[in-house]
């Protein structure tokens, strides 16, 4: 049997993204580039667990290379973390296109209007694409509504300041970029929110979320 993307190799892996059978080069090559695999291929799960061993962060791609949060922030910010990963899960569910670089986009963007936002002034600058804006929209959104639950009885302290949330995002839209394999459809990150958070609630995440350059 011949791999049906590249018509040469044997093919010995079968793909659940093509329902076809194709190569082993062609899987590593094309996985979540042009085949939009899955998230339980046991060849995708396989090549995350290996590149999580492997990988060593470019802390000069990260966005916001300056900004150093600390483990306070990941860990006091967890029921708005809880907020914005199931927005993104639902987000998700509608739009099944999405992938990790839209979310890091959108992620990018809301941290930087809470970077100025922090500062005294409001400067928004959305994604132009238009499901990264939706995004960006979303979950701006949740950041009000969760900046309005003070005395609700579901953040059970204060009503955080402008400055606690753009770190917050920062951590998040950071995290989003080391967990992303720069693949223009991959969702390790995404997936990884739902391993971390319980879906539809606020509950804090299993572990908190740690950057340590």
């Amino acid at each position: 049997m011949v791999c049906t993307i590249c018509q040469k190799a044997k093919a010995k892996r079968y793909c659940p993204a093509k329902a076809e059978h194709i190569c082993a080069v062609c899987c590593g090559t094309e996985r979540e580039v042009t085949i939009d695999c899955p998230s339980d291929c046991p060849h995708l799960v396989a090549s995350r667990h290996y590149g999580k061993s492997h990988h060593e962060i470019d802390w000069a791609s990260v966005p916001f290379p300056d900004e150093k949060i600390s483990r306070e922030v990941s860990e006091s910010s967890s029921e708005l973390y809880a907020a914005l990963s199931f927005i993104i899960s639902s987000f998700a569910r509608e739009h099944p296109g999405l992938a990790d670089p839209d979310v890091a986009a959108s992620l990018r963007a809301l941290a930087g209007t809470y970077q100025t936002l922090a500062k005294g002034i409001l400067y928004e600058s959305p994604p132009e694409h238009r499901m990264q804006r939706e995004l960006y929209d979303e979950l701006k959104q949740g950041v009000d509504r969760y900046k309005q639950m003070e005395g609700a009885g579901i953040v059970a302290r204060v009503s955080p300041r402008d400055r606690e949330i753009c770190e917050a995002l920062i951590l998040f839209a950071q995290l989003a970029a080391i967990q992303s394999n720069g693949r223009p459809k991959g969702r390790a990150f995404m997936d990884s929110l739902r391993a971390f958070f319980k879906p539809g609630t606020f509950a804090k995440p299993s572990s908190p979320l740690i950057l340590t350059p």
